[in-house]
């Protein structure tokens, strides 16, 4: 049996959005279950995302440490943000995000992996991305603020973060995943058979 995720909608009788926030809204919909019942499943809708693990010459990936209110924690995290435009190129947002949050380039850009973080309670798709070829960006570095005016920024070694990972002391999402998919990468066929950077990505379409 191939094991793959399949598209599937079952049908929704009714829906309403209960909260609209900033970035993201709560949806709740009455959804027809497999035996004719009808039930309501509150979920967030969210824009997307992109992530990248940036990898440099030495083994060493970029990430940064940031505060996150809802967990009230300080987490180890790589570089990643919203995808703000609908129908937003992940590669120029990825690209966009590494600029942003840490002035540096790529020369050689991959897709590492694509996930749902929570498909339980949220629609949000993030694609993970892998990065090398990295130097400092050209011109002033980009203002930042709010939660962001605080980030550290490090490079640590790959082996380092998966035993971080393994031990439970790393727990941003795209940083477990991407560093795991890059050693399972390594391990496997290798970096270079990894997906184009322009691969499709059916959970969210983009215009190349």
């Amino acid at each position: 049996m191939a094991i793959k995720d399949t598209p599937e909608e079952w049908r929704i009788t009714a829906t309403a959005t209960p909260f609209t926030g900033n970035k993201t809204s709560v949806r709740t919909d009455e959804v027809v279950m497999p035996d004719g019942s009808t039930v309501k499943r509150d979920y967030q809708v969210h824009p997307g995302s992109v992530a990248v693990l940036a990898l440099d010459d030495e083994g060493k990936v970029l990430v940064l440490r940031q505060y996150r209110h809802p967990v009230r924690h300080k987490l180890w995290e790589i570089p990643a943000g919203l995808l703000d435009v609908p129908g937003e190129n992940p590669l120029h947002a990825a690209q966009r995000e590494l600029y942003e949050e840490a002035h540096v380039k790529a020369e050689d850009w991959r897709v590492l992996t694509d996930v749902y973080t929570t498909p339980g309670g949220c629609d949000e798709a993030v694609r993970i991305f892998l990065a090398r070829g990295l130097s400092e960006a050209e011109g002033e570095r980009f203002e930042v603020e709010e939660e962001e005016a605080d980030m550290e920024l490090a490079r640590v070694p790959v082996a380092d973060l998966a035993r971080g990972v393994l031990a439970g002391e790393l727990h941003n999402n795209c940083l477990v995943v991407g560093v795991l998919s890059l050693l399972a990468a390594q391990s496997g066929d290798g970096l270079e058979a990894l997906r184009p950077a322009e691969a499709p990505w059916p959970a969210r379409p983009f215009e190349a």
